[in-house]
């Protein structure tokens, strides 16, 4: 495997992991998946930053409470603000393999973060994620006071199946009359649980990190049923209609296979009518957003995204 397309540093990192020969994660349970993605992380994550003040606070909710995660930065207000809702296939992670993200994200928007762990796929399956992040954004808006946190410049955003919760967000507040969001920022989301046939799949879906057994793995944690896939709060590109959606901001990385369906997904909005800004960077694989530690590219695209939410 040549692996052209790669950066240098990003191909060294895949043959060191391949010279290593850990398991691949869909031989794993979730219990061992979530130890194996927090040590995995924590190597290549960098160096958390100092945030004015971070606290942790459980949001009361009729099936469970929910914990987040509050990066506010210096300053008196009042601020934008990112609920952010971290990646890992609905199965892995959680609120400290994202903070370094949080944390520089905060600090480079002027912004508050937070960060929502929702409940974990397969113990709870969809719905229960989309519902514990609709219920933290609900909370945000009516409690944007106490956040010092301007009301009017709430965003979402997420990276990868975060996105795919962002996007879902916005379609639920739409649909069901919740809170006005200012901006979306979907980093590689999944858009799509009903096929995984696309070009980016056929040619990055084994080799490059995130592989298409392994979202085989995460979808059947995810889904209760198959059909499930076909909704479209599970896979938002199926969404009949994608009008009067937020501003987005969508990254997309070169050699990912979910590449295709978040640029889909883009191109969807922006014929719905939808403010977009899409930039696939080049050379990467799909965890290069949160690998800052490694990564310059990791570095920009915080940069990038933070820049979106300072500006709204």
């Amino acid at each position: 495997m040549t692996r052209s397309k790669l950066y240098s540093e990003v191909r060294k990192l895949l043959e060191e992991g391949d010279a290593q020969g850990a398991p691949a994660i869909e031989t794993l349970s979730p219990a061992e998946a979530r130890l194996t993605a927090l040590e995995a992380i924590k190597a290549v994550a960098g160096e958390p930053e100092e945030v004015g003040s971070v606290e942790n606070f459980t949001i009361p909710h009729t099936q469970r409470p929910v914990p987040v995660r509050i990066y506010t930065p210096a300053g008196a207000g009042p601020f934008a603000c990112l609920v952010y809702f971290h990646g890992g296939g609905w199965v892995v992670c959680d609120l400290n393999t994202h903070d370094v993200v949080c944390r520089a994200i905060a600090n480079r928007a002027g912004a508050v973060v937070v960060a929502v762990d929702y409940a974990l796929s397969p113990e709870n399956k969809f719905p229960a994620a989309v519902d514990d992040c609709y219920a933290a954004t609900q909370w945000v808006a009516a409690n944007a006071a106490r956040l010092r946190v301007d009301p009017r410049r709430i965003a979402v955003g997420g990276d990868s199946a975060g996105g795919n919760l962002s996007t879902v967000m916005c379609l639920k507040s739409r649909d069901e009359g919740g809170p006005p969001l200012a901006l979306q920022v979907l980093v590689y989301p999944v858009t799509n649980l009903a096929s995984f046939d696309t070009p980016s799949y056929r040619e990055f879906g084994e080799g490059y990190y995130l592989t298409r057994a392994e979202m085989e793995w995460f979808r059947g944690h995810y889904l209760a049923r198959p059909e499930d896939a076909q909704h479209p709060y599970a896979s938002p590109l199926l969404a009949p209609d994608l009008r009067g959606l937020p501003p987005a901001l969508v990254i997309t990385a070169e050699c990912d296979p979910l590449r295709d369906e978040g640029e889909a997904y883009a191109r969807r909005m922006a014929d719905a009518g939808v403010a977009v800004t899409c930039t696939r960077y080049a050379g990467m694989i799909h965890p290069f957003f949160s690998l800052g530690g490694v990564f310059n590219q990791g570095r920009r695209a915080v940069e990038q995204v933070a820049a979106a939410v300072r500006g709204i």
